[in-house]
């Protein structure tokens, strides 16, 4: 059997017959190539429409577009329309993206040309969110030191919560088996019974009601976090280990 030809990637080109006859009908003259737009389109005394054409999201299409904020408020990206969970979730976050920098969007269907508008150009109006701002703050104050460096992706990260995990695991590398009411006595973590009762990362074990040891993984995660353990110690010392000791 002869082999199939592989799908002719689509041009530039292929959108723009679409994407004019979109704007005709909604009453607009449209010219290709003028100056730098990829398309110009007039409408009496209107603002005029700038389209910048590609043939997928790009930083290079972002730049076109807000070069062309220059010249009018009304600039619109245009993509071919894509298929599958990969190209929504593109679309879904450009959507954000054009929507902050005041620009519209529309996709064409190349199989048949219908083109789609997303988004119209609009002023970004930013609604902050008092409760992540909150929650950021919060995080801020309650982590311990500066244990991460901005920008890792490679390890995980030490959070305030999981400084608090690594309170109560020291306290049971040291005491072997302890009551939880100890735990949370010595490390100053307040939920320690709940803490370790949930057990998100694995690394306690409950031993009898309120009585709580190591796991294996959790003595493996000593020396993952040997550091950071060490860090802690020094910052607020493990004394009064003896009481937390289960006899």
């Amino acid at each position: 059997m002869p082999k199939k030809s592989a799908p002719l990637r689509p041009r530039e080109t292929d959108l723009y017959g679409p994407v004019k006859t979109f704007l005709e009908g909604q009453g607009y003259e449209v010219k290709g190539e003028i100056g730098a737009a990829d398309i110009l389109a007039r409408r009496g005394d209107e603002e005029p429409v700038i389209v910048e054409l590609k043939t997928g999201f790009s930083l290079t299409l972002f730049q076109q577009a807000i070069e062309r904020q220059k010249i009018s408020d009304a600039v619109y990206i245009g993509v071919p329309l894509g298929a599958g969970r990969a190209f929504n979730k593109s679309l879904a976050a450009n959507l954000i993206l054009c929507r902050r920098l005041g620009l519209g969007l529309i996709t064409v269907r190349l199989r048949d040309g219908f083109v789609c508008a997303h988004l119209d150009p609009a002023p970004y109006a930013p609604r902050q969110s008092k409760l992540r701002k909150e929650r950021l703050l919060r995080e801020f104050s309650r982590r311990a030191g500066d244990p991460n460096e901005g920008g890792s992706t490679r390890k995980p990260l030490v959070t305030a919560y999981r400084q608090d995990a690594l309170r109560c695991m020291s306290i049971l590398l040291d005491a072997g088996q302890a009551k939880a009411a100890a735990v949370a006595k010595i490390t100053g973590v307040t939920q320690a019974r709940r803490l370790m009762a949930d057990d998100h990362y694995g690394w306690f074990e409950r031993v009898t009601t309120g009585i709580y040891q190591l796991s294996p993984k959790g003595h493996a995660a000593v020396k993952d976090y040997a550091a950071e353990l060490k860090r802690l110690a020094q910052d607020a010392p493990t004394a009064g280990v003896g009481e937390a000791r289960v006899p």
